[in-house]
């Protein structure tokens, strides 16, 4: 039997199981006590407010907290321990290492440029990395439903991730954005960097085109705004509500408990995927793109 005979006929299988799952327990309707949005729901958990401004620890302040001290934590530890004859963590924080200082940051600056961006950028992909990763271990921060251990109402296990809300990135974009804008005028001066926004070979076009390239540039600049935080905002996002969802938040939503034997080993499947490969990549490609625009701020040319 070949290895594609034994993949359909698997698939097979696992359908009729399904169906014959389905039919047996049947359906107990629609659940609309459900609310799948209300796993991203931001609670205050203590009320601060300043000036009318609302500083109120919930959980995602928690996670940033977890992902700074975790970032904070690991690279001061391991940089007091480092081995003349590495061990298997040293081994693999070099190989983290090698892909911050050369893969980052050495293909897109140089110099003395490089030096000086290596520590942020280093720093903003490990940040990323620990908020993803943390965002799929289940820890207690439904505060919407509780379980009761040895008498005391506990929040519910949850998985959620604080670069799955849309603030989060966007506060990194932002410090990002007024960074590289602020080493481009640092190395150009204010009106030369401005000016380096318009293409080469416009000298003899007449004001107003150059005006209107101008205004597209201005445009690109702050669409990078958008592209840069919605880019890992929603790879998260849409992550964790596959999980939701095929983990059994389907199941639950439509009241039909069979469904949960065909979506479960999905969720296995996609979590694997987000842990093995969208985790890392969302924070290589932030702190790759971070990288190219403060090249691009500096170079000569367009």
């Amino acid at each position: 039997m070949s290895t594609r005979v034994k993949v359909l006929t698997g698939i097979t299988i696992y359908l009729l199981v399904a169906v014959a799952l389905a039919v047996i327990f049947g359906s107990s309707g629609k659940n609309e006590a459900f609310k799948p949005q209300n796993e991203f729901k931001l609670e205050p958990w203590i009320n601060i407010n300043l000036a009318g401004i609302d500083f109120s620890i919930n959980k995602a302040v928690m996670y940033l907290m977890i992902a700074s001290i975790l970032t904070i934590t690991v690279m001061v530890a391991i940089a007091r321990k480092m081995q003349q004859k590495p061990n298997r963590t040293q081994t693999a924080v070099e190989v983290a290492y090698d892909l911050t200082r050369n893969n980052i940051t050495g293909t897109n600056l140089d110099g003395a440029l490089a030096r000086r961006w290596f520590p942020f950028l280093a720093a903003v992909f490990f940040f990323i990395w620990f908020s993803n990763m943390i965002g799929y271990l289940p820890l207690p921060t439904n505060t919407e439903h509780t379980v009761n251990i040895f008498g005391l109402e506990m929040p519910a296990f949850a998985l959620y991730a604080a670069t799955a809300n849309i603030s989060i990135p966007l506060a990194l974009t932002l410090v990002v954005w007024f960074g590289y804008h602020v080493e481009g005028i640092r190395a150009k001066g204010v009106f030369p960097y401005f000016a380096s926004w318009l293409p080469s070979g416009l000298e003899d076009m007449n004001p107003f085109g150059k005006a209107a390239i101008f205004m597209i540039e201005v445009v690109s600049q702050f669409v990078r705004l958008i592209s840069l935080s919605v880019r890992l905002f929603a790879n998260i996002l849409a992550g964790h509500l596959l999980l939701l969802f095929m983990g059994g938040g389907l199941a639950v939503l439509l009241g039909l408990s069979a469904l949960g034997a065909l979506t479960l080993p999905m969720a296995l499947a996609f979590f694997l995927f987000e842990v093995g490969l969208v985790a890392t990549l969302q924070a290589f490609i932030f702190a790759t793109l971070t990288a190219i625009y403060v090249g691009g701020a500096v170079a000569e040319s367009h």
